[in-house]
């Protein structure tokens, strides 16, 4: 079956709002193709499928952070705060939209979230691998440090004298 919406379109629309990855009423209600009211009443008469960590609604602070992000100067004209809708949440609407477009498109948003969480577990672990590159390269700068101040010191010692090197780390 042909992709009824690219995974890259849907992952535009994945926010990280209060540390969790998101989507919102509006962009959800384009996706499946109803009008954000008509989702939004869906929910509403559902509630209870939709406890805290599923869906919570965005406050007005959170909403002008996103404007300002979006760089616009308005949100369309909505009148009330919009809903954010985490991965459970999306979940969720399938149960409670229950077009054939509502399971092919919820079916995508949940390969898009999976395919997030999978780029964010390479990031994570390139990370890490680069914090320890960096710690060896702090150890060998020192132990680079350490032969150029013994080298200095052979260069400046008198030719008649004892040489000392100190400061030398073996390695």
């Amino acid at each position: 079956m042909k992709e009824l919406i690219p995974q890259e379109a849907i992952e535009r629309r994945i926010y990280l709002i209060r540390g969790q990855k998101a989507m919102l009423d509006s962009e959800l209600a384009r996706l499946y193709g109803v009008g954000t009211r008509d989702l939004n009443k869906a929910v509403t008469r559902n509630l209870d499928r939709f406890p805290k960590d599923f869906m919570f609604q965005l406050t007005a602070k959170e909403v002008q952070n996103l404007m300002f992000q979006f760089g616009t100067s308005s949100w369309g004209g909505t009148r009330k705060l919009p809903r954010a809708f985490t991965e459970q949440g999306v979940a969720m609407l399938s149960s409670v939209l229950r077009s054939k477009r509502a399971i092919h498109v919820n079916i995508a948003i949940m390969r898009a979230f999976v395919r997030l969480k999978a780029v964010l577990s390479t990031h994570k672990e390139l990370a890490h691998k680069l914090d320890e590159l960096e710690q060896k390269i702090e150890r060998h700068d020192a132990d680079i440090q350490s032969i150029f101040e013994a080298i200095r010191q052979l260069m400046a010692a008198p030719p008649d004298k004892a040489r000392v090197i100190t400061g030398f780390k073996h390695l």
